[in-house]
Parts: structure tokens; sequence; C-alpha cells
């Protein structure tokens, strides 16, 4: 993957969407040469949604079958197609609470890019912060990485430390990781369009933060 030909950017989220508000700021702002193609939630009422139809954007509600933690096989298509139907070159996941597998990933493969909120690999799965916290680590942080078959197990674009401070409780600890991710994540989706990064097996370089 050398980023060349990204322009389009698909998104997906679940919640309130502050991440995608980062990303759309910083197309605005013109230091993420891009454009959002769509928006796209599991969730009717997600903030997400506001936020990209508030900035005229495509919004859509797509059903995500009857699973709870991933999108079924019919689900999967509708995604997949949507995707395809707006353009997207790229696409965005901006607080997902879905695993994405199968066809939709062989349609955009080296093309699903993701933020964690770990360095990982400590700490894959949900509520990686409380995680952090639990296990007494003195540093964490958030990571973008590309989606592969596994969970939070693709290549590693970009890291940012966070420190764990006395006192910390998981809310305060998530706040400053999602601070460092706002940051973070279109910078290094910036990158990725302006082909500063090369990716060859698990190896990515080019990302200067």
């Amino acid at each position: 993957m050398d980023g060349s030909g990204i322009r389009r950017l698909g998104v997906l989220g679940s919640g309130k969407g502050s991440n995608f508000v980062a990303i759309a700021d910083a197309i605005a702002a013109g230091t993420l040469p891009a454009e959002v193609a769509v928006v796209i939630s599991d969730v009717p009422d997600a903030g997400i949604l506001r936020h990209a139809a508030d900035r005229g954007l495509p919004a859509l509600h797509v059903h995500p079958g009857g699973f709870r933690t991933k999108l079924d096989e019919e689900a999967e298509h509708r995604y997949r197609q949507t995707l395809l139907d707006h353009g997207v070159d790229l696409i965005v996941l901006a607080g997902f609470m879905r695993i994405l597998k199968g066809g939709l990933l062989r349609s955009f493969e080296g093309r699903v890019v993701n933020i964690h909120p770990s360095l990982l690999p400590s700490f894959p799965g949900l509520a990686a912060w409380k995680q952090a916290l639990d296990y007494g680590v003195k540093v964490t942080g958030c990571t973008v990485h590309l989606v592969d078959q596994g969970i939070d197990t693709g290549p590693i674009l970009a890291q940012r430390a966070v420190p764990v401070v006395d006192g910390d409780t998981a809310e305060s600890l998530h706040a400053r990781i999602q601070d460092a991710e706002r940051q973070l994540y279109p910078a290094a989706i910036g990158a990725l369009v302006r082909g500063e990064v090369t990716v060859r097996g698990r190896q990515a370089s080019g990302f200067r933060s």
C-alpha cells in the first residue's frame, strides 16, 4: 500500500463521532487532502450521523443484521455495496463497534484503517484503557493500524504514548487517550493519502508525527 489514488474516505462509526469530527476538521483545514464520500453507522441515532449531516455529507444508517458484535453476511454485502456505490478508496473506522470480516475486507484489502485506544499489541479488544489501568502499566496510548481478519492485529502505522498518572480513573485516562487519538488519526490518514506510508508485510514506514 503506497497511498496513491486514495482520495475518497468512507467513515464507519457507532457512537458520538469525535474522531470523525477531527478528520472532517483536518480536511476543512487543508491538512488532510481527501474528502468524505459517505458516513455509515450501524446505530440509527448515532451522533456521528448528526455530525456528518451538519456538514452536508451523506449520512446513512445501514442495518447491521442480527449479530451483536459483527455484521451478518447480508449486512456485510449491504455495507460493501454502499461503500462501492460511493466510490470509497479508504475505509476509516471511527468507533465502529462491529468486527469486519470476509468479502468486505477482501474488497478493500489493505485499505481499511482503525484507531485503537492502546499501544498495540498490548490490550487488544474492548475497553483497552481499562485493561491498561487494571494491569498497572505506566504508559499506554493509541495505535493507528490497518485492519485484517484478526482482532486489532493488522500492521501498525502510527502510535502515540499517553502516560498513566497517579489517581487516574478509567474515565480520566480514556479522555486523555481520546485527545491523543484526535491528533494522531487525521495525521496518520493524511500520511496515507499523501503516499508517505509504505507497508510491506507487517512493517510500515514513512509516518512522521
